[in-house]
This record gives structure tokens, C-alpha cells and sequence, in this order.
């Protein structure tokens, strides 16, 4: 196994080596006639500088990007899957290294900002949607393929078509493949790691959202205590109060009042220090609300445990 596996517990961070300027050994263009395993190339078309069209904002980070060529590809691993990709690849000054970046929440669209990082670095890169559009998981309901594809498999499909791609792009393979995630991404780095050991030889596995199983209990447990009834509802204006009593009862335990609280496991707060004394107002708490911010606040030290 050459995989080495670097797991942050709360931070997310960008991979950086140093570039040794590889240029481009074939045309962008070309790369359209490329035929893998279940892909279609759906897209290749050179990107001038600050030239990619920042489509949903971030229109500042992109307009640094150095000149790339940019593959977009479909993926049907099964009948059901319909796993988007994008590879960027630089036109010049190519690190010789490549490096697929993570998603987030329930993925649902390729992670632009963190592949633009990547290509500013040198890196080749690529992202995936996991196979579907959108950030919930609608998408799940009667397709299991699709669900196997957003938990492991479209990353491995991406992966290796990504190399495929890079080695028809520069004549060479990269000589050393990186996958760099936060959240979802970590929980998918992770799992590459332990499936598929050979895609990468180094991981950052950044917050990842795991163990998945106990992640979604704590969600559906903590939903079903917010919309047990009208009454349980917290609205979301009460949040700010609810943030600012814990505050005051923990931000001082590490010897600084900075708003920060550094270690949250130490932290003890009772939500019943906001129970209202008379009529329910804005800065304080019904029973009922009481009952399900007790119930939340049980688990949220355990949800990734």
C-alpha cells in the first residue's frame, strides 16, 4: 500500500508542492476524441486567463487562473449513474502532480473554488458532483446506485478517468496523485483511503463528516426533536440568543474572552438558563423549545465521535 493518510480533526487546508513547470504535450481540443471505459467527454475547450466563467459567484478568486484546459465528462459506471466530472489541466508550468479536491454537504455540484486553488498551485485537478444536482438527498430515494455513487464510487470513476486524462493531455502520467477534502470531503478521502488504497499516494482528510451512520441518526434525532410540534420549533432568531448565553457561560475557560470557545468538550451549559419566567418572548425559551435545545445539545459533542 503506498497511500500515506493526514486526518484534521477541524481544520481544512490546501495541499501545496512545489511546480516544475511541465507545459502541455497534446491539444486541449483533442481531448474530445479521448475514449475511456463509460465516459463521454462533453467538454474540452481551452480557458484564457482569468477567462472561466464564475458562474454562482466567486468571480474574484477565479479571475487569477492562469490559462488551463478544461475537461468536463459524464460517467455511467451502471445503467443508473450519471456522475459529472470536470478535469483542469495547466496549460504551462504543470507541477507534474495531480490533485482531486472533496465536496460538501450532500455534494450536488463540482467544487470550483477548491480546484481553482489547486490549479493556481500547478496541480492538475478534478472535482465531481457524486452523480447528482442538488444539496439534499432526494436524489437517493429508489436509485442505490446513485447512493453508491455519491458514497465512494463517483470520486474512484473520477479518479481514474482524471488520470487517464492527464496522461493523454501531457504524454506522462502525474507523478504523484493527492486528494484534498473538508466534510463531505474528508468522510471521502477517508473512504478512498480504505477502498480504493492505490488512487492516491497522499490524503487530506479534513472535519470529515464521519462516521456517516451515527452523523445522520444525530440529524434525524435532533429533526424529529425540533418538529416534534409547532411549540418545539426553535425560530431561527432565537439561535443568536441561544449562541451568546454559551458564549458567556464558556468562552472564558480558556483564560480568554475572545468570543472563541477553543475546547467545546469542556464547555457545560444548561439552555434552561433561557427559560422564560413569564410569556414567550425573543430572548428566552418555552418549555417546549427548552425540552428540544436539551435534546440537541446532548449529542452535538458526539457527532463525530
Amino acid at each position: 500500500m503506498k497511500l500515506m493518510a493526514i486526518a484534521l480533526s477541524a481544520v481544512c487546508v490546501t495541499l501545496w508542492l512545489s511546480s516544475d513547470g511541465v507545459t502541455a504535450a497534446g491539444s486541449c481540443e483533442g481531448l474530445s476524441t479521448l475514449k475511456l471505459p463509460g465516459t463521454t467527454i462533453t467538454m474540452a475547450q481551452p480557458v484564457a486567463p482569468g477567462g472561466f466563467p464564475a458562474a454562482g459567484g466567486g468571480g474574484d478568486a477565479f479571475k487569477t487562473l492562469p490559462a488551463f484546459c478544461r475537461v468536463a465528462a459524464t460517467l455511467k459506471p451502471t445503467s443508473d449513474s450519471d456522475i459529472k466530472i470536470e478535469v483542469w489541466l495547466p496549460a504551462s508550468g504543470w507541477n507534474g502532480k495531480y490533485q482531486a479536491v472533496g465536496n460538501g454537504g450532500w455534494a450536488g455540484t463540482i467544487s470550483y473554488p477548491a480546484m481553482a486553488r489547486a490549479l493556481r498551485e500547478g496541480y492538475a485537478t478534478s472535482s465531481t458532483d457524486t452523480g447528482h444536482t442538488g444539496a439534499s438527498a432526494s436524489f437517493a430515494l429508489g436509485h442505490p446506485e446513485k447512493l453508491v455513487d455519491f458514497a465512494y464510487r463517483s470520486v474512484h470513476e473520477m479518479t481514474a478517468t482524471s488520470k487517464a486524462v492527464v496522461n493523454a493531455f501531457y504524454g506522462a502520467d502525474a507523478r504523484r496523485s493527492y486528494f484534498n477534502g473538508c466534510s463531505t470531503g474528508g468522510r471521502q478521502a477517508l473512504a478512498a483511503a480504505q477502498r480504493f488504497p492505490n488512487d492516491y499516494d497522499g490524503i487530506v482528510a479534513g472535519a470529515a463528516a464521519n462516521p456517516k451512520t451515527h452523523l445522520d441518526v444525530w440529524r434525524v434525532w435532533i429533526t424529529q426533536a425540533m418538529f416534534k410540534d409547532q411549540a418545539s420549533f426553535i425560530p431561527p432568531e432565537k439561535h443568536r440568543v441561544i449562541h451568546q448565553a454559551v458564549l458567556n457561560a464558556c468562552d472564558k475557560l480558556d483564560g480568554v474572552e475572545d468570543g472563541l470557545i477553543e475546547n467545546p468538550t469542556k464547555c457545560r451549559f444548561d439552555p434552561a438558563v433561557l427559560v422564560c419566567r413569564g410569556a414567550d418572548g425573543p430572548n428566552c425559551l418555552t418549555a417546549a423549545q427548552l425540552e428540544a435545545a436539551k435534546i440537541i445539545m446532548s449529542q452535538i459533542g458526539r457527532a463525530h465521535v
